[in-house]
């Protein structure tokens, strides 16, 4: 596995720099698609829930969402 890719997004109006595996990146890419929303537009609807790092809050989301396809499935 890749180590971490730092890419700058526009969350609530202002830039940031995120840094993910490419792992999550795929899935965040796929989940925005799902959603029918950009990058930025989902990471920030996690933002602003977040308790932890914007880093960490994305990848938890993405746990907890893969979590619930595979519930859901079951």
């Amino acid at each position: 596995m890749s180590g971490p890719v730092k890419r700058s997004i526009t969350i609530a109006g202002h830039r940031t720099s995120v840094s993910l595996e490419p792992v999550f990146w795929t899935l965040l890419t796929e989940a925005a698609e799902a959603e029918g929303k950009s990058i930025g537009g989902l990471v920030t609807s996690i933002d602003e829930g977040r308790a932890a790092n914007l880093s960490s809050a994305i990848r938890t989301w993405l746990v907890e969402r893969l979590r619930s396809q595979v519930a859901r499935a079951a």
